[in-house]
């Protein structure tokens, strides 16, 4: 028998863009970047979001913070990204670290990282314009996000 996962304990028809805690595993914690509302028919389009894991990936694998990025990827629903990072991150220092990477992202300018043929196994297929407009939206959301806004709802 499967075991039903966390996240689809989650009643996906009350989750609102933010920033939440989705889990807690040993000394990881999983932060759910919901950028679009789920099932609502608005996700994020693929091109820009693979321009955004790879700008916001090299981001917070570049910040002082470094060395406890765990992770940080798509959700295959297109509505955000997840990003785990070691229990030593505050979460106010991991919305601070959120808003920082997308508003690089938002500003950027110049070649894409890792987006040469032989650094991404997609090279083609990213849309810098429309992930620096996604990212800048999200910059918007997180404004609001503190953290004691992180919890889901249920």
């Amino acid at each position: 028998m499967l075991r039903k996962i966390a996240s689809f304990t989650i009643n996906h028809d009350l989750l609102t863009p933010g920033m939440y805690v989705s889990r807690m595993d040993g000394d990881c914690v999983t932060y759910d970047l919901r950028m679009k509302y789920p099932n609502q028919g608005d996700y994020l389009a693929q091109k820009p979001l693979h321009t955004l894991e790879h700008l916001i990936a090299t981001y917070v694998r570049s910040s002082p913070w470094s060395d406890s990025v765990v992770y940080f990827g798509p959700m295959g629903c297109r509505t955000g990204f997840y990003m785990i990072l070691r229990d030593s991150v505050s979460k106010a220092d991991a919305i601070d670290l959120t808003r920082e990477a997308f508003a690089f992202a938002a500003d950027f300018e110049g070649d894409i990282p890792g987006a040469a043929r032989v650094e991404c196994g997609n090279y083609l297929e990213h849309d810098l314009p429309g992930a620096r407009a996604e990212a800048k939206a999200y910059l918007t959301v997180l404004d609001a996000c503190t953290p004691d806004t992180m919890i889901y709802r249920h």
